[in-house]
């Protein structure tokens, strides 16, 4: 027998005398069943319950459905359009207000500029004693006693000296006024377009916060309507758990559903309350008093029609954006700035003064001690060129006024690119919620057709061919759609504001396009819910809104807009 195989041999018949013995062990306490016990059914549920069979006493333990709890929009209440709103914005918003303050400071330097070619009027009096020694030119000795008094145009007139400070002075650096009046006119006109750009974007900001407070009221009612329409099936599928034809899970999680839909209600209308805090903080109003929008439908708003191509509207904005006609005076102002230092060296400091009084005095030296008043009169014109640190200083005033028009040329173009993407960035927008205020309708309109049809069959014909779950995940689908719709229209008109001030708010004659206001007819479903109601012809809007109706639910809906 070859060796490997008598090792193999003795190898198994080991393996057999340790292993055997354990494998019988294992045997035996297999046989004799587990040690620990089986996990027991739920309380209430039974192991012999068929598929479809209700426990014994279901019917007495359905949960009841929550009811609707008291609304908390109270206190008083002020109706508000979006012209209204924005005019309250032009007059009370204190960030506009700040800006035009600005522009009153600024006429206010200009001002001030241009009376320095005027001279300056002092009026006054001094009066001037000296007792002890004084020097004579000749290094000569005297002891004097003597006093002077001055009376007049200016002051400061003492012994044989012109008046000090004079009466009509005129004086300054020629290049420094002239730069300094042209330089506070393009501080005026920078003033101007940042306060013209700050009211843009203050009407901006009351026009996106406007749409919020709608598409709260917008979303309220559409959670209203979904919490009725919950309640519903609710009641339908507990009533199916009462008499046995239902499962008491499936009335639970309409249950679950219910109560979710009230929550919902709540959190729509604190969104209302939040809203209207932060539209009255724009119009400085008071935050106590609730603001609600007259609206009676959201409805796209195409404030820059279509066509409109991309590049068109950059050239417009360019022309248009008031931050570039603050940059350009800004330019401007450093181009002066520069211009005044490189000439400043040689421009003269004039110096005129004219001043005209009565002047009297005397010494123990003469006769008399204190006397002799009579008028005098002092003319003094000087002039000087002025080269500051030997140079160096002219020089590097004028390094720097070069360095400031090169930082300003930089800002421009970062201005002008930050435009140009704002125009892109809401072009894209605006076309992107168009298309999804289409996607969004069609979604609503596919999930009121599902849900109705589920709804119809339980309801009215008692079929119980429709799962619960099947309607009540229809329900959530259609819910779903309907906030994607509103938020679809609100993102759209939030997206028309933003390329109109990023347009800089041109007029209506350079946007002038033919605007298409083709629509969907209104479709009312008889006997089931009703989704929002919709807008066929933006010429019956007026009609609409003059008398509105209250929202019913389940009212279909189209890219025209959306009953609040």
């Amino acid at each position: 027998m070859p060796p490997i195989r008598r090792y193999h041999r003795v190898f198994v018949w080991l393996l057999f005398c340790f292993v055997g013995p354990w494998i019988g062990h294992s045997t035996e306490l297999w046989a004799q069943g587990p040690t620990r016990p089986l996990p027991q059914p739920l309380p209430g549920a039974s192991l012999d319950n068929r598929p479809g069979q209700l426990p014994v006493g279901s019917e007495s333990s359905v949960t009841p459905l929550p009811a609707d709890a008291p609304s908390i929009l109270v206190g008083d209440v002020r109706d508000l359009d979006l012209n209204t709103a924005l005019r309250l914005a032009g007059v009370e918003n204190p960030e506009v207000n700040l800006a035009r303050q600005r522009v009153v400071e600024a006429v206010a330097f200009r001002q001030f500029a241009a009376a320095q070619i005027l001279p300056t009027i002092n009026l006054g009096t001094n009066y001037d004693s000296h007792t002890g020694n004084l020097q004579q030119s000749n290094g000569n000795i005297l002891s004097v006693n003597r006093s002077a008094v001055y009376v007049g145009a200016g002051a400061n007139a003492i012994a044989a000296g012109t008046v000090n400070i004079p009466g009509i002075f005129l004086g300054g650096n020629i290049a420094q006024g002239l730069f300094a009046f042209l330089t506070t006119k393009q501080v005026i006109i920078q003033r101007q377009f940042a306060t013209t750009a700050i009211r843009n974007q203050v009407f901006l900001q009351v026009a996106l916060a406007y749409s919020e407070l709608i598409r709260a009221e917008g979303l309220r009612a559409i959670e209203i309507q979904a919490r009725d329409e919950a309640r519903e099936v609710a009641r339908l599928t507990g009533a199916f758990a009462q008499t046995g034809q239902g499962r008491k899970a499936d009335a639970d999680r309409a249950a679950t559903e219910l109560a979710r839909r009230i929550g919902e209600v709540y959190a729509a209308e604190g969104l209302i309350l939040t809203s209207s805090a932060e539209l009255s903080r724009v119009l400085n109003l008071d935050p106590s008093i609730r603001l609600h929008p007259t609206d009676a439908y959201v409805v796209p708003l195409p404030i820059v029609p279509d066509p409109q191509p991309l590049c068109e509207l950059i050239a417009l904005a360019l022309l248009r954006r008031p931050e570039l006609g603050e940059r350009r005076a800004v330019i401007r102002e450093a181009f002066l700035s520069l211009e005044g230092a490189k000439v400043l060296p040689f421009s003269p400091t004039v110096l005129i003064g004219f001043s005209a009084g009565g002047f009297g005095g005397g010494s123990n030296l003469v006769k008399p001690v204190f006397g002799s008043f009579n008028s005098r009169s002092d003319f003094d014109a000087i002039a000087y060129w002025t080269i500051q640190n030997m140079g160096v200083g002219n020089v590097a005033l004028i390094k720097t006024a070069k360095a400031r028009l090169g930082a300003t040329r930089f800002q421009e173009i970062a201005v002008l690119n930050q435009i140009r993407a704002e125009v892109a960035s809401s072009y894209a927008r605006t076309h992107a919620r168009f298309g999804q205020i289409g996607t969004t309708e069609a979604a609503v309109r596919s999930g009121l057709r599902g849900f109705k049809e589920d709804f119809d069959l339980t309801r009215e014909q008692g079929l119980r061919t429709v799962l619960p779950i099947e309607l009540l995940n229809n329900f959530r689908l259609l819910n779903q759609a309907r906030r994607e719709y509103l938020d679809a229209i609100v993102d759209y008109n939030r997206a028309q504001f933003e390329l109109y001030v990023a347009l800089g708010q041109p007029p209506a004659d350079s946007l002038a396009r033919v605007v298409p206001s083709s629509g969907v007819a209104p479709s009312d479903i008889p006997g089931g819910p009703r989704a929002p109601k919709v807008i066929d012809n933006p010429a019956d809007r007026g009609a609409e809104a003059s008398s509105p109706k209250a929202a019913t639910p389940g009212e279909a809906s189209n890219s025209s807009g959306v009953r609040r």
